[in-house]
């Protein structure tokens, strides 16, 4: 099963200033996906959720204009797997005489995905492998570390998205 997700923001871990991008189900049972990504995918996202232009295209737009003048459509992107620890995901395309599909980082897909205006998806094993019973998320780490980031996850309120700028 797959679940539509949204891009909810991107915040700052507190401790190591990575950034966090926050993925918001729209489904009825109502979930967040946090993927800690790194600061180039961060900006790239940024700057379209603010509406960027740049004066020469970022990798990105490079990307999404390769893709437009092959005249490849991009329905979706699934954030489809996570080992340990890590994302992974796939960009599913289209052209007139075939489909296929490119394993991707999920920041990258989803950079992507943002430009292409192409709907986002979180397969369910990746939803089950970060919840537990009744919507808690399980502490994979369970160092005083660990800890700390669980607390911080689950105290982020969605006033807390959009607050940090990249």
């Amino acid at each position: 099963m797959l679940h539509e997700m949204t891009v909810a923001g991107l915040a700052i871990d507190p401790s190591t200033n990575a950034p966090i991008l926050i993925l918001n189900s729209t489904d009825e049972e109502e979930f967040s996906v946090p993927i800690w990504i790194g600061l180039t995918e961060a900006a790239s996202i940024a700057s379209v959720l603010q509406n960027i232009e740049f004066e020469r295209p970022m990798t990105h737009d490079l990307f999404k204009n390769f893709i437009d003048q092959a005249e490849i459509t991009v329905p979706r992107i699934e954030v489809c797997d996570l080992r340990n620890n890590t994302f992974f995901a796939k960009i599913y395309c289209q052209t007139k005489d075939r489909e296929f599909i490119v394993d991707a980082r999920p920041s990258d897909a989803i950079a992507l995905a943002l430009r292409l205006k192409a709907d986002i998806y979180v397969d369910d094993t990746v939803v089950q492998q970060l919840k537990v019973k009744n919507g808690e998320y399980e502490v994979a780490d369970d160092s005083d570390q660990g800890q700390k980031w669980a607390e911080y996850l689950q105290n982020l309120s969605p006033e807390d998205f959009g607050k940090y700028k990249i």
